[in-house]
């Protein structure tokens, strides 16, 4: 059974940066040829996707994150992680990790939420102040 624990949010100011990090303990096997996913959800709104990463190293993100944020995994930790540049209030929420097998990172992106796909995390809060 593979379980997602996040770690690394918290509450920074605009500007700031955080890296948040996911160890996906349980098939070791399974996770590396899973993709895995950075998603949140922002208070009153759905969960959308952030970033997403396949087994090869392949990556997708939201427009609104390109170029700020960075996902990465190291699969000799099962670990993922997204380094996240010049936050602004608009990146508050909560930010859940989920690995699933997947076509493609960019497929991940589009069709965990959208589907219900996958094994998630319990999530961890990011909070941006202007």
């Amino acid at each position: 059974q593979v379980q997602p624990v996040e770690s690394g949010g918290g509450s920074v100011q605009s500007g700031g940066s955080l890296r948040l990090s996911c160890t996906a303990s349980g098939n070791p096997t399974t996770v590396k040829n899973w993709c895995m996913g950075w998603f949140r959800q922002a208070p009153g709104k759905e969960r959308e996707g952030v970033a997403a990463i396949d087994n090869g190293g392949s990556t997708s993100y939201i427009d609104s994150v390109q170029g700020r944020f960075v996902i990465s995994r190291d699969n000799g930790k099962d670990t993922m992680y997204l380094q996240m540049n010049n936050l602004g209030p608009e990146d508050t929420g909560m930010y859940y990790c989920a690995v699933s097998a997947c076509f493609s990172s960019d497929h991940a992106l589009r069709t965990m939420v959208a589907e219900g796909l996958g094994v998630w995390g319990q999530g961890t809060q990011v909070t941006v102040s202007s």
